[in-house]
C-alpha cells in the first residue's frame, strides 16, 4: 500500500470494467526494463520469456560491456558520424530515446557492410595475384558461322570482355547476367570454344538435373557441326554408366562435361581442367565454386545467373567478380505484356489462360505462400491447385510445385512440366529460375503486391 507501479498490458474492457491482460509490474522508483521505455523484443524459444531474455542481456551488458573493444578508431568513427561500439551495444537493446536506438542501429548496419565489403576485398587481392592460363588467341569464325543466327550487340561485348580475360595471365572470375532467352549459353559456349581449342577441358555445373540436361542438350546443338564431345554428369545415373563418364572425363575423352553438384565429387578428376561454368551462381556457396576451381590448376571462373541483380547490389553480393551484363534480347523477341488486375476480375483472367492451354500452350500460376494462413491474407498454392482443379481448369493437367516438397519430388514435376505432361502448373517462387519452358506464354502471380 502506497507504493506506486508503471503497468504495461493491452487494457480491455471487459464485464463491465476495465482489466489489463498479462500485465507486466515494476515499481516505478526503479530502473525499469519493461515499461515506460523503447523495449527490446528477442527471438524466444519455449519456456522463455521476453521479461528473463531483457534481465539476462542487462545483465550481460552490465557486467561486460566494456570488456568490447572498439575497432575503428577515433578519428573514423568521427568523420563518419558513427557511435562508438560500447554504446552502440547499449542502445541497440536498450535505448534512452529513438534518436539513440537509430544511431545504434545505423553504426551496425554500416558496420555490416563495411566488414562485407573488407572481406570481399580481400578475396579479390588474392584471386587477382593468382597467376592463372593464358589461352591463346582462337579463330572463333568458324563456331559462330555455324550457329544458326547472329549474336546480339550486347553478346558480342561480354564476348570480348571474357576474350580479354582468357588471353590474360590473370584467373578469369566474371559473373554474366542477363534475362532468360538473352543468350548468355552461347557466349559461354565461345568460351568454351576458345578453352578447348587451346587443349583444356571445361567444366559446367548447374544446381538441378533439369537444368544440367537443358544445357547438355543445348550445347549438343550448338557443338554440332564441331568434333567437340560432351559427357552428362548427375546424381541419378546408373552407377555402371558413372564409372564410364568418369574414365572418360580422367582421360580426357570429354571435352565438356555438364553435371550437377556430382561434378565436386572426389572420384570426379579432370584430365586437364582449364575452365568452370557454374548456372545460376547464387544457389551455389563459394566453397562449392572452390572445390570445382581444385580439379584444374587455377582455371579459369565464368558464373551465369538469370536472376536480376541491381549492379550496386552485385558490387556487393559477387565482390570477388567480374560482371558483365546482357541486356539485349535477340530479334524478333516478343515484348511481355503485364497487366494488373483486381481479385474480383481473376476468372476472367483464369478463362483467358484456358483459351491458351486449349491452342496447345502452357501456363504458370505462383503464389506467395504453400499452405493457407490465418495470419496472413494471401493465395496459398494448395488452395489454389484445390481450387482450379474444382473450377476453371478442370479440363487441363494441373501440377503443384513448392518448397516443402523433397527435391526428387519437386524434380519430377518440373521435368513433366517442362515435357509438356503438365498444362498448368501452381507454384510457389520456387520455380526454377533458367529453366527454359518456351512452350509457357502465360503468369499468373497471385497476391503480386506480396513479392
Amino acid at each position: 500500500i502506497g507504493e506506486e507501479y508503471i503497468i504495461n498490458g493491452k487494457l480491455q474492457f471487459k464485464y463491465g470494467q476495465l482489466i489489463v491482460e498479462n500485465p507486466v509490474l515494476e515499481k516505478s522508483e526503479d530502473f525499469r526494463l519493461n515499461t515506460g521505455r523503447i523495449v527490446p523484443i528477442y527471438g524466444l524459444t519455449e519456456g522463455l520469456t521476453q521479461n528473463a531474455i531483457r534481465k539476462i542481456m542487462f545483465n550481460a551488458l552490465h557486467d561486460y560491456v566494456q570488456e568490447i573493444e572498439e575497432f575503428f578508431d577515433e578519428e573514423f568513427l568521427f568523420e563518419k558520424g558513427l557511435m562508438d561500439i560500447k554504446n552502440a551495444l547499449i542502445n541497440i537493446n536498450f535505448p534512452q530515446n529513438e534518436a539513440y536506438l537509430e544511431q545504434a542501429k545505423y553504426r551496425f548496419k554500416y558496420q555490416e557492410l563495411f566488414l562485407l565489403q573488407m572481406a570481399l576485398f580481400l578475396m579479390k587481392r588474392s584471386v587477382k595475384g593468382k597467376k592463372g592460363i593464358k589461352f591463346e588467341r582462337v579463330e572463333l569464325k568458324p563456331f559462330l558461322m555455324g550457329l544458326p543466327f547472329k549474336l546480339t550487340a550486347a553478346q558480342i561485348k561480354v564476348l570480348k570482355e571474357i576474350i580479354a580475360d582468357m588471353n590474360s595471365h590473370k584467373v578469369m572470375n566474371r559473373l554474366v547476367q542477363g534475362d532468360v532467352g538473352s543468350g548468355k549459353t552461347v557466349v559461354a559456349a565461345c568460351s568454351m570454344y576458345i578453352a578447348i581449342k587451346n587443349g583444356y577441358q571445361v567444366a559446367m555445373m548447374a544446381p538441378t538435373e533439369i537444368l544440367a540436361k537443358q544445357h547438355y542438350y543445348t550445347l549438343k546443338e550448338l557443338f554440332r557441326n564441331t568434333d567437340i564431345k560432351i559427357g552428362l554428369l548427375s546424381g541419378s545415373i546408373s552407377p555402371s554408366n558413372k564409372k564410364e563418364v568418369l574414365e572418360k572425363i580422367k582421360n580426357g575423352d570429354y571435352d565438356i562435361v555438364v553435371g550437377t553438384h556430382a561434378l565436386i565429387e572426389d572420384d570426379v578428376i579432370f584430365n586437364n581442367l582449364g575452365l568452370c561454368i557454374t548456372d545460376e551462381q547464387h544457389r551455389f556457396g563459394v566453397r562449392q565454386r572452390a572445390l570445382l576451381t581444385k580439379k584444374g590448376e587455377n582455371p579459369d571462373v565464368l558464373v551465369m545467373t538469370a536472376t536480376p541483380i541491381p549492379r550496386t547490389l552485385a558490387l556487393i553480393l559477387y565482390g570477388d567478380l567480374d560482371i558483365s551484363i546482357i541486356d539485349q534480347l535477340p530479334p524478333g523477341r516478343k515484348k511481355v505484356k503485364t497487366y494488373v488486375i483486381s481479385s474480383s476480375v481473376r476468372k476472367k483472367a483464369y478463362e483467358f489462360a484456358m483459351k491458351e492451354v486449349k491452342k496447345g500452350r502452357q501456363v504458370y500460376v505462383v503464389c506467395p505462400l504453400i499452405e493457407e494462413s490465418d495470419k496472413i491474407n494471401a493465395m496459398s498454392a494448395e488452395i489454389v491447385y484445390r481450387e482450379i482443379y474444382k473450377d476453371a481448369f478442370r479440363e487441363a493437367k494441373v501440377g503443384l510445385l513448392h518448397g516443402k516438397m523433397n527435391d526428387s519430388d519437386k524434380e519430377k514435376v518440373m521435368e513433366e512440366f517442362v515435357n509438356g505432361k503438365i498444362d498448368i502448373l501452381v507454384s510457389t517462387t520456387v520455380i526454377e529460375v533458367g529453366v527454359n519452358v518456351p512452350n509457357a506464354t502465360v503468369m499468373i502471380v497471385e497476391n503480386a503486391e506480396r513479392f
